[in-house]
């Protein structure tokens, strides 16, 4: 992997300048967030894509991150994904729109054949080559268990949420695209300067990561002292880059997936 190979590719660009010029069109609100999110199109030299629109003044503050920073989250998440390689987290703008300034995402459109990787599944039927996570129960008390496929593409997201210091990564953040392409959504609450990692993809606890997974972190370690640091520095502190930089020198070093930490949860609730 070279860094001419992380470039936006003609397809990305056309995205990212639909998303930074379209004009908008809203829809409506995604009510299950717990920050507003409103889904919206952008039309742009005849051409129309779906939108998630994040507005910084809908964000809900929260004791350990700074107010208003959400957007710019979203926003540094997708630059470091398109840093990867691996295109695991759709094209992200901050821009102008209907309720001010906020983060702007492709939407990504989920067939209605596609196979979740991420769910409950009852405690004696798991899936082969799925990881149990979690146990659980429903209202009558049925056990079940949490669970996560054992699949290449999903590791990747846990190696990028390590990068990421995602704290919330629940299984309805993980969208299967109609070309069958994994896509992690929702990065507002990343990059903290203190560990936060709390996801549900604790499958790969302990084990070696993907051999793709070293050499992109070789390379990704390079470009967060270069061209990557000076474009995440328009949405990140100084301090949390430098923290960014000293997670992927961990995970360099160790080689290993992290195992979860005993001084906070380790799973996000809702975890789907």
């Amino acid at each position: 992997m070279t860094l001419s190979d992380t470039r936006p590719s003609e397809e990305e660009n056309a995205a990212l300048r639909l998303l930074r010029e379209g004009e908008f069109a809203l829809e409506g609100r995604l009510v299950d967030a717990s920050n507003t999110t409103l889904r919206g199109t952008l039309t742009l030299d005849g051409v129309t894509v779906r939108c998630v629109y994040k507005p910084i003044r809908g964000e809900r503050p929260l004791w350990d991150f700074p107010d208003g920073t959400l957007a710019d989250r979203e926003v540094a998440a997708y630059l470091v994904s398109r840093a990867t390689g691996w295109d695991l987290v759709p094209p992200t703008v901050l821009r102008d729109g209907p309720f001010g300034p906020g983060s702007c995402q492709l939407w990504i459109d989920e067939p209605d054949e596609a196979e979740p990787l991420v769910g409950f599944v009852p405690a004696d039927a798991v899936p082969p080559r799925w990881f149990p996570i979690a146990a659980a129960r429903d209202d009558d008390g049925t056990p079940y268990a949490l669970a996560h496929a054992d699949d290449p593409r999903l590791a990747r997201l846990a190696v990028l949420d390590v990068v990421l210091n995602n704290a919330d990564r629940k299984g309805g953040h993980v969208l299967v695209g109609p070309d069958d392409r994994i896509h992690g959504v929702d990065h507002g609450v990343t990059f903290h300067v203190e560990e936060k990692l709390r996801t549900v993809l604790w499958g790969w606890s302990g084990r070696q990561i993907p051999a793709d997974a070293a050499r992109m972190l070789d390379v990704l370690a390079g470009q967060v002292d270069g061209p990557l640091g000076e474009e995440l520095a328009a949405h990140l502190t100084l301090s949390e880059i430098r923290r960014l930089a000293d997670r992927i020198g961990v995970l360099r070093d160790t080689g290993r997936f992290p195992l979860p930490s005993p001084d906070w949860p380790a799973v996000p609730w809702p975890p789907i």
